[in-house]
């Protein structure tokens, strides 16, 4: 019978054993001044408190470290109150002077101002904000696209957006008014849909993600230039081009992974040429250059084709602009996708579908300029008529986007995308006989 009564007494300890908790400075709250039930032994009355629970009745009252709620004494036994301690509250979590809590981009600390504390926060524009997502994905059906919350940009400014997922420095002036090349064809014949992936299959380069590095300038050139070589070549030479060679070797003017202008990159590429990518892999960040810069394949430690008698690096003719709508899908059309700039708005980096133009929720944002691949066109057709879009080829990864790529508003330049576009063709070497 003894064994007995101290079994029952041990299995009601339990519960009580198993939730002690020192709650150390956690300042007093209506715990036990909610459920008031203080006397003899009853276990529900407990109360929620941080990742347990604390309890109100007499039971709880012993002199070590316990499970009392914070107001027990003063609720339950009528001890005089202890000295408030004054904290800050993030999301209904109390935070006590001087701990810091992370918003979105933005560190708070609960500091003191005078007599009171508050919890203050830094003011940065986050480049995710879930209030914008939420308009913009309320209000699709009048901005023709939607967006979406990227894990990936979460707890980045927009200054880190800008200066890291774009890359692409403003042209100087001069190189904006580059007289665009000519060409003599019938405008009237474009057809109204093309993709260069299904014109040219397995000859287009995979959407790349530059991370937090603003390479766009270095790899929006390789890009297109590998996408020629196929294409020209007709499949002879179909490299993957180092964008890091760029990043790493073209220094003059150029600030590798902080930016870079897209006229300088073809004009490096152009003198000393570049690697494939086997041989000098992009890694997101500036590196020394190590390649001699009037080299060749072989002196560079690099492996040459077996199937073309190329020795020297990769190389291109001079790079030319593309002077608008039409001139731009004929090029595309005949020699492969285009390299365009464009002004990147804060919405733009939410974008996940349909057909991208700037909406006015982030007009007095900062802005950048990033630089890409425009690999087709198309028009999507609706009950308010049809809308003309660019297929454009991202390098944020295949995660953002329509699969990496995204779709904008083709012939009103809109974002600038069809001020400055850029080809050039590349130098194809001999088949090895």
């Amino acid at each position: 019978m003894a064994l007995y009564i101290w079994a029952i007494l041990i299995i009601a300890l339990l519960p009580c054993a198993y939730s002690i908790h020192d709650y150390g400075d956690l300042p007093p709250g209506p715990y036990c001044g909610k459920v008031r039930c203080c006397n003899g032994r009853q276990d529900e009355c407990a109360a929620p408190i941080l990742d347990t629970m604390c309890y109100c009745d007499e039971f709880c009252d012993r002199t070590t470290n316990d499970d009392c709620c914070p107001d027990f004494r003063t609720v339950c036994q009528g001890a005089p109150a202890p000295i408030e301690m004054k904290y800050c509250h993030h999301h209904n979590r109390p935070i006590l002077p001087g701990q810091t809590v992370t918003e979105n981009c933005n560190s708070c600390k609960c500091g003191k101002i005078g007599d009171n504390v508050e919890l203050l926060c830094e003011t940065n524009k986050c480049l995710i904000e879930p209030e914008m997502v939420n308009t913009l994905n309320q209000m699709s059906s009048r901005y023709g696209w939607q967006a979406a919350n990227y894990s990936a940009f979460w707890g980045r400014t927009l200054s880190d957006g800008i200066r890291l997922r774009l890359g692409t420095l403003q042209p100087h002036r001069f190189v904006l008014q580059m007289n665009p090349v000519k060409r003599i064809y019938d405008p009237y014949s474009l057809p109204k849909q093309f993709d260069a992936e299904e014109m040219w299959p397995g000859k287009i380069g995979l959407v790349q993600d530059q991370g937090w590095c603003g390479s766009s300038w270095a790899l929006s050139t390789t890009a297109v230039a590998s996408d020629r070589y196929a294409i020209i070549s007709k499949g002879l030479e179909e490299p993957t081009l180092s964008a890091q060679h760029l990043l790493n070797c073209d220094n003059r003017g150029q600030q590798s992974c902080n930016g870079g202008y897209l006229d300088r990159a073809w004009q490096f590429f152009r003198k000393f040429g570049i690697v494939d990518e086997r041989c000098l892999p992009y890694q997101a960040r500036t590196e020394k250059c190590h390649l001699p810069r009037r080299g060749n394949l072989l002196t560079a430690r690099c492996t040459p084709p077996t199937h073309v008698d190329r020795k020297e690096y990769y190389r291109v003719g001079p790079a030319y602009r593309l002077g608008n709508e039409t001139d731009i899908m004929q090029e595309i059309l005949t020699s492969g996708p285009v390299q365009a700039t464009i002004k990147v708005y804060h919405d733009f980096f939410t974008y996940r579908s349909g057909i991208y133009q700037h909406t006015d929720l982030s007009e007095n944002d900062r802005t950048g300029y990033h630089s890409v691949r425009i690999v087709g066109w198309g028009e999507e057709y609706s009950y308010t008529g049809s809308t003309k879009y660019w297929k454009v080829a991202n390098s944020w990864g295949t995660q953002w986007g329509e699969n990496g790529y995204f779709r904008i508003l083709r012939g009103s330049n809109e974002c600038d995308i069809e001020s400055f576009v850029l080809g050039a063709l590349p130098e194809i070497a001999q088949r090895r006989i």
